[in-house]
């Protein structure tokens, strides 16, 4: 019998995207032949990992963990919301957040490359997700994850497993929870208002200053007399003043009583936020949306044109 080495099980590995140990199996069983286990892995698995690979991933789940001097939160994203309530699909999601606390790794890449074994997959967290990969038939991959370490307390709230957040704060206990819970709901995009991206900014002054211009248009279309520029920009100035209290942590309405801000619940209980941050599963990934009508009429119209 043939010895079938490690650079075998990583060329079979390159050319199916299947589980490393579904590989050596299958080059075992065709006595070191590369074509015929190739083939045997297609038999077996459908080459479901390399077929995967490709697809969108925008379901998934985010998760926390929290521990006496570190913390992590990490996006992992799938394909359907059926396999984001997988229980192997959690345990590895659950398992990569714990080594980034535990572990620091720089990137996506060193945090695959990280020791760990699950469903009969290993030795990396990258060959588990490899191997979920094969044995569900559904792509999934780590998106994203920030760690947490030397700057306060740790307070992280999950809104089920869609939206996470995690509060780096000084002070209250219950303080620093309850806001993680708020920003869950009202999703500030900064502490404060002087924090707000710039960028933020200047597009919500172009849609006041937009808005103005269309009020222009109208009152000079109905003859009316126009409001003159300084009272226009005091007008987007406004906008602008009222988009930053919307947006920035401190000015929003307290969830849990809307009769004071964040920032007077904070002072009176003493506590500081000193930093957060906000993962919403999916943000910013564009879904691919079926068209099963123009499906069927592209497959009919290849068919009249080979025929």
């Amino acid at each position: 019998m043939a010895a079938i080495t490690a650079s075998m099980v990583g060329e079979l590995r390159a050319k199916t995207d299947a589980p490393m140990m579904e590989c050596k199996k299958a080059l075992t069983e065709a006595d070191g032949n590369m074509e015929k286990a190739e083939e045997l892995l297609r038999i077996k698995l459908g080459n479901k990992a390399g077929k995967a690979s490709s697809r969108i991933t925008a379901e998934g789940v985010v998760a926390a963990y929290v521990a006496a001097d570190a913390g992590a939160m990490i996006e992992v994203n799938c394909e359907t919301d059926f396999v984001s309530k997988n229980d192997s699909f959690l345990a590895l999601v659950n398992a990569a957040a714990k080594l980034i606390a535990e572990k620091n790794p720089a990137d996506i890449a060193a945090l695959g490359a990280l020791a760990y074994e699950q469903d009969g997959f290993g030795p990396t967290l990258e060959d588990v997700r490899k191997g979920l990969i094969g044995k569900i038939g559904e792509n999934m991959t780590f998106r994203r994850f920030k760690r947490f370490a030397g700057n306060g307390k740790l307070a992280s709230y999950l809104h089920g497993t869609r939206i996470g957040v995690m509060v780096e704060f000084e002070g209250d206990d219950t303080a620093g929870k309850d806001v993680a819970m708020h920003i869950a709901a009202m999703k500030p995009v900064s502490i404060s208002a002087s924090d707000v991206p710039a960028e933020l900014i200047e597009k919500e002054r172009a849609v006041a200053a937009g808005k103005a211009e269309e009020d222009r248009k109208t009152a000079e279309a109905e003859g009316k007399k126009p409001q003159p520029a300084d009272i226009v920009a005091k007008r987007i100035e406004g906008g602008v003043q009222k988009f930053l209290k919307e947006v920035s942590l401190h000015n929003q309405p307290f969830v849990k009583n809307d009769k004071q801000t964040v920032e007077q619940m904070l002072k009176a209980v003493n506590t500081t936020i000193k930093g957060f941050t906000l993962y919403v599963v999916g943000e910013g990934i564009e879904k691919k949306v079926d068209d099963f009508a123009a499906e069927v009429a592209a497959q009919v119209a290849a068919a009249k044109a080979a025929a």
